[in-house]
């Protein structure tokens, strides 16, 4: 007599099969498309230290007072969604004391704006949707996915270009560990700026092209190692103006070594990072990995199952018993 499988060895089989191919495809067809760049963004980071700046109206340099600087990205999401890549619009004011709330561009000391353009999934930059700067490197606002123990290229905007950042281990912000990156940035002729000859020491010109020069006391940078978002950054620039043809600075444009993140900034950072690496950990890593040990545990059980209801056909051994009379 033939037996055949049970239903519910069946259904084992197949939910445990169902299980096992689900796993490959969550870690390497689901996982890389949740890792993108978002499109409908909208963060505000501010930075606060105290430093000197150039006072037009006291036209000469103050020192000591702090200086806040508050940078703001939009995501262009029409143009984003035309392109298929990542298109933020970034404002990044600095100000003192006096020109803040960071409202009106003509009050801040300093006052810059770009459209970044970059690949949702590499973070590498795109050249197109009217960028401004054309910007090149490994990243600017965030770093990619995946961050590795290594060095990047990260764009510096002042600079006009990029800086290597090299891998200095990890450090943790909030309660939140990250991986810490750091650099510097020696003294660079950025560009030239009309002004009165007595600011950088030539008083017999009423105007001369001086020249503008940027630098960096340092760089630090913690990112989210599996999202390569930034949860805490510290800057040092340095702008300063020399005459012409000049080897030393004549005018302290800005000077500030310990421009940082506001506590919080830092919270925002932190709680934005966790809730995006936890995503991305659940589809890449909990997810696979329960569904492979479940797929596994189903099937094997399903199978023994299926064994055991079947017998082949044959004679059990023994003789039918019969009744004599």
């Amino acid at each position: 007599m033939r037996r055949t499988a049970s239903p519910s060895s069946l259904i084992l089989l197949g939910l445990g099969s169902f299980l096992l191919v689900l796993a490959p495809m969550l870690a390497w067809y689901v996982t890389p498309r949740a890792a993108v760049n978002p499109i409908a963004i909208d963060t505000t980071a501010v930075y606060t230290g105290t430093g000197s700046y150039f006072d037009t109206t006291a036209v000469r340099t103050v020192r000591d007072r702090r200086i806040t600087v508050t940078q703001r990205v939009r995501g262009d999401v029409e143009d984003s969604e035309r392109s298929g890549d990542a298109v933020w619009d970034v404002t990044t004011s600095v100000d003192s004391d006096g020109t803040l709330p960071a409202a009106d561009p003509h009050d801040a000391l300093e006052f810059f704006t770009g459209r970044w353009v970059t690949d949702r999934t590499t973070n590498k930059p795109v050249h197109c949707c009217h960028e401004n700067p054309y910007f090149e490197g490994d990243a600017y606002l965030k770093f990619p996915f995946g961050l590795r123990k290594r060095s990047y290229q990260w764009w510096d905007d002042s600079l006009r270009s990029t800086v290597v950042l090299r891998y200095a281990g990890t450090r943790k912000v909030q309660g939140y560990s990250g991986y810490l990156f750091t650099g510097t940035v020696a003294p660079t002729r950025i560009g030239t700026r009309l002004v009165p000859g007595s600011i950088v020491g030539e008083p017999g010109r009423p105007q001369v092209q001086a020249e503008e020069w940027y630098s960096n006391h340092g760089i630090e940078l913690v990112a989210d190692q599996r999202t390569g978002r930034v949860i805490y950054a510290q800057v040092g620039p340095r702008r300063t103006l020399r005459a012409p043809g000049g080897e030393r600075d004549a005018v302290v444009l800005l000077d500030s070594d310990s421009l940082a993140f506001t506590p919080a900034t830092q919270r925002e950072q932190v709680r934005e990072a966790k809730t995006d690496s936890g995503r991305l950990r659940l589809v890449g890593l909990t997810l696979p990995i329960t569904s492979a040990v479940a797929g596994f545990v189903l099937a094997v059980a399903g199978g023994v199952l299926a064994l055991r209801g079947r017998k082949g056909p044959g004679r059990s051994g023994k003789s039918p018993s019969t009744l004599t009379m």
